[in-house]
């Protein structure tokens, strides 16, 4: 039996590998089990950790600290990738209200915190680790982790207190939001919003009516509209064309115009009529509209593309097509000339079958091209969110400088470089399988350490009275704070209930709460909401956790 004590009890490489593969699978299917409809998914990951650290299986240190940091590093960078595109964006004016909502939350709860904690007499490396638990926050907990070490004190309780609030911190938010509907929610906060994000795009035609663009080109017409449109095709005297910069309009034309419907109303008056058939109805057979004219979706495929705009490749000039939208990570983008082009881009392309062939040999069309990450851009963002990371910042009033750490540094850089990294022809796209595979790679690698290194005294924390106070306390940060604010959002801002909720499970950073969410509500609301608070309150939570080591230890 000697072989299986080096598997498992002999502290080597191979014994690392063999503990962390059987927890990981332990709680990844432990997490598939439903009570009531409620899993907690990848946390079972963590609680796996901690049977095993308290059953006295344990690895070397340094293969510890390696794997949980290795983990927690490519999560928080492929978390920044993904929502890296629509980061800023998010803070259009609705984005804007819903990202302040957010903050409210995560500034409320941590003031209450910091509160309990000098009320109930909880030092503040152990409330961090609270606040971790009862948000369901782990990069949370990795940052203040290294905020500990970093000023020289043990974060063993940091990572205690996380442990044993982490479970009823999942199950407070669906609380509080049953509750909420139970005892404050009205019939009409329950809606389905069919309000489309104002930049979607919209496909509306018109009859030319107005004689002061009678025989000016589209070149012209665009300049003296000042409004974003892209013609998509031109009915002259019967006869249906793609139309270029040069077309020239008449009285009488019929136009498919493609642009955002806020700006219908101004293009109806600019042009003269606008007919009312709806074109949005996504039932439409585009290729049976006009018997001369196809429309086919292009995928961008080669990486050569990526990063020029959409104009430079002059392939309306080039070979007689147009392209009306373009479609990246679900959201429909009008094809304006100085759009920016990703690697992913769908492109929609209305022209004859032979000219669309050929921009398909120009912009790739390969879907099985994608699904390989490019890895080499992976590990430069992870080196550049390192070094970043380790940049003291100095803040005035507080003796250590501010490090955004090995979970700040790589999501500011995966933010950044999954919006801008296009601009300076670097290619970040990866497929959503690839991503969340290596994002689930990394949290499960995270999670196992992080359990495996508390669960030696995790049951002896939970018997002894601070660990009951620890329950009690993240129980309380979680609940009150969501209540307290989604009435806020539900009375004073007139919010319905879906966005609420989105925006809530989005400040605590709690997925499990949204699927209830959805689960429970009509609409999409939840979902829209969550994804537009989610990187702001992520990253919020980040240096906050720092901060609170910082200031008051």
């Amino acid at each position: 039996m000697e072989w299986l004590n080096d598997v498992l009890i002999a502290h080597t490489p191979l014994q690392a590998v063999v503990v962390l593969s059987v927890i990981i699978a332990v709680g990844l299917g432990l997490g598939k089990i439903q009570v009531w409809g409620i899993s907690l998914g990848v946390t079972w990951v963590f609680f796996a950790g901690i049977l095993a650290g308290h059953l006295g299986l344990l690895i070397d240190n340094s293969m510890l600290q390696y794997a949980e940091s290795f983990g927690l590093v490519l999560f928080v960078y492929e978390l920044g990738l993904k929502v890296g595109p629509g980061f800023f964006s998010s803070f259009r004016k609705g984005g804007v209200q819903l990202n302040m909502l957010g903050l409210i939350t995560v500034l409320f709860g941590t003031c209450f915190a910091v509160g309990l904690s000098y009320l109930i007499k909880i030092p503040m490396q152990d409330m961090v680790g609270i606040i971790s638990g009862a948000t369901t926050n782990t990069p949370a907990l990795g940052a203040a982790q290294q905020a500990l070490n970093q000023i020289g004190i043990s974060a063993n309780g940091t990572a205690l207190s996380c442990a044993v609030t982490y479970p009823l911190g999942v199950v407070g938010v669906i609380l509080a939001i049953v509750l909420m509907r139970k005892l404050f929610v009205k019939p009409d906060d329950i809606k389905i919003s069919n309000q489309e994000d104002d930049n979607q795009t919209f496909i509306a035609t018109f009859r030319v009516k107005n004689p002061g663009i009678f025989g000016k080109t589209i070149e012209e017409v665009a300049k003296i509209s000042k409004t974003p449109f892209v013609i998509s095709r031109l009915w002259h005297e019967g006869e249906v064309s793609i139309p270029t910069s040069q077309s020239q309009i008449a009285a009488g034309d019929r136009l498919m115009v493609i642009t955002t419907e806020k700006e219908i109303e101004a293009l109806s008056a600019f042009f003269g009529e606008h007919e009312s058939r709806d074109w949005n109805t996504g039932k439409i057979d585009w290729n049976k509209i006009d018997s001369s004219l196809t429309s086919r979706h292009i995928v961008i495929s080669k990486p050569e593309i990526n990063g020029h705009k959409l104009g430079s490749l002059k392939l309306r000039n080039n070979y007689g097509i147009n392209i009306t939208r373009v479609s990246r990570s679900g959201v429909s983008l009008l094809a304006t000339p100085g759009l920016l082009l990703q690697l992913g881009d769908r492109l929609t392309v209305v022209g004859k079958e032979k000219q669309i062939d050929e921009v398909a040999k120009v912009l790739g069309n390969t879907e099985s091209k994608l699904k390989d990450p490019n890895l080499a851009v992976i590990f430069i963002g992870i080196v550049l969110g390192l070094l970043l990371g380790s940049i003291p910042i100095s803040i005035p009033g507080i003796s250590v400088p501010v490090k955004l750490g090995l979970a700040g540094g790589p999501i500011v850089v995966g933010i950044l470089l999954g919006r801008f990294g296009p601009h300076l022809h670097m290619v970040t796209y990866t497929t959503r399988s690839a991503n969340l595979m290596l994002r689930g790679i990394g949290l499960s690698l995270y999670l196992a350490c992080l359990g495996l290194d508390a669960g030696a005294h995790f049951v002896e924390t939970i018997l002894r009275g601070d660990g009951l106070v620890w329950i009690g306390t993240g129980f309380a940060i979680t609940l009150i704070p969501v209540i307290i604010c989604g009435l806020l959002s539900l009375r004073l801002w007139r919010m319905d209930f879906g966005s609420t909720c989105g925006m809530l499970c989005g400040a605590m950073a709690n997925p499990m709460a949204l699927n209830y969410a959805n689960d429970t509500l009509p609409g999409d609301t939840a979902s829209v909401s969550y994804a537009t608070v989610y990187p702001l309150a992520m990253f919020s939570r980040v240096v906050i956790a720092q901060l609170l080591v910082i200031i008051f230890l």
